[in-house]
């Protein structure tokens, strides 16, 4: 029995029957009507983002956050989804962005836009160290040392009261968070340069993430997660990548802890960077579609806006009780996330197909 891959589009031959011709528009890479959908759906979201800028500021605020969690939610996607480590306590990181900004722009009165590579830094550096445990174990107990990390945060941020402010919290002033002059924007306008700093870094990290995990880098990872063994005997350096992924991991999460500080302007380990922000995320990231690209921005829309319906039917426990149903019958509908059942669904319309491969010059002489 042959191998070989055949082109849907020549898979048809004249005898088939109508019925059996019937089926998906394929469609190649690079065609005249892939760039017209890849135009139509950049033109869409340019529109999306134009009309998130023109909400009112509690609407606008919404959106803000989607765009915070979505960068935390894309970190925590490098380490348990592309390269397979369970991380529970990548609140962590969320908090130790947003102290690190808090700390810089409160007692050392930086510019907050310049602590957005500090906190950067310094997740990298810890989500190195964090991630050293991985290159022995895996699984739940990979979990479990990242759950230690996750609960002693607010410990150690307590410990450590003269710089973080400890149980009484952190407040940064609002003249503090200023927007830069070369913005355009005055103190009064601080949601819509939050806004637009939010959608900008967004964009930035999915930029660099779509080329991390299309390039080497990225089907490594793939490799590890599929087959720890078959990667190592194919030249892969495990212990590299692993610690590695997870510094990158804990450096997105980190970056979008630093927006939440400039956001939120009030920091309280206790109530923002505790286990359950760390669950949140994970919920996210399930509800989004793992390893996926998109997943994080669809898992940060439902971890904000799903709480936020349910708790107009309902108040306290009910509330919490309605966000779990509505969870749960998500993940039942779409059990590989929501852009996994997305994906399914369009693929009985519309199929993208890899490009052709151009030929040599010489061999076209020839």
């Amino acid at each position: 029995m042959s191998t070989e891959m055949l082109d849907p589009a020549q898979s048809v031959s004249p005898q088939d029957t109508p019925s059996r011709m019937k089926g998906p528009r394929v469609i190649r890479r690079g065609s005249r009507a892939h760039t017209a959908m890849v135009v139509a759906g950049a033109v869409a979201a340019v529109l999306i983002i134009l009309w998130g800028s023109q909400l009112d500021p509690f609407n606008q605020g919404q959106l803000t956050r989607v765009a915070i969690f979505a960068i935390a939610i894309a970190g925590l996607n490098i380490a348990s989804g592309y390269i397979g480590l369970l991380s529970v306590g990548h609140s962590a990181f969320f908090g130790l962005g947003a102290y690190t900004t808090g700390v810089l722009v409160v007692k050392y009165e930086w510019d907050p836009l310049a602590t957005i590579p500090a906190a950067l830094v310094v997740c990298f550096v810890v989500g190195l160290l964090v991630g050293l445990p991985a290159l022995r174990i895996r699984g739940l107990y990979l979990a479990m040392v990242t759950l230690a990390f996750g609960v002693a945060f607010p410990e150690i941020v307590a410990h450590f009261d003269d710089l973080t402010g400890g149980a009484e919290g952190m407040t940064i002033r609002r003249q503090q968070l200023r927007p830069p002059e070369w913005s355009g924007f005055t103190l009064g306008e601080r949601s819509v340069w939050l806004y637009w700093l939010c959608v900008v870094m967004l964009l930035l990290v999915m930029l660099v993430l779509h080329n991390l995990v299309r390039g080497r880098y990225g089907m490594a990872m793939i490799a590890i997660r599929e087959n720890e063994i078959a990667a190592s005997s194919s030249g892969i350096n495990i212990a590299v990548m692993k610690t590695t992924a997870f510094g990158v991991s804990g450096a997105v999460t980190g970056v979008a802890g630093s927006l939440f500080a400039m956001y939120i302007g009030s920091l309280f380990a206790e109530g923002s960077f505790t286990l359950l922000a760390g669950i949140t995320l994970l919920i996210g990231l399930v509800i989004g579609g793992e390893a996926t690209r998109s997943g994080p921005l669809l898992g940060a829309l439902a971890v904000v806006f799903v709480p936020y319906y349910t708790a107009d039917l309902g108040q306290g426990q009910s509330s919490a009780v309605l966000f779990a149903v509505v969870l749960i019958f998500v993940i039942f509908v779409a059990p590989s996330g929501i852009v996994g059942g997305l994906t399914k669904a369009v693929r009985k319309v519309v199929v993208v197909t890899p490009a052709i491969p151009r030929k040599p010059e010489g061999a076209r002489k020839q």
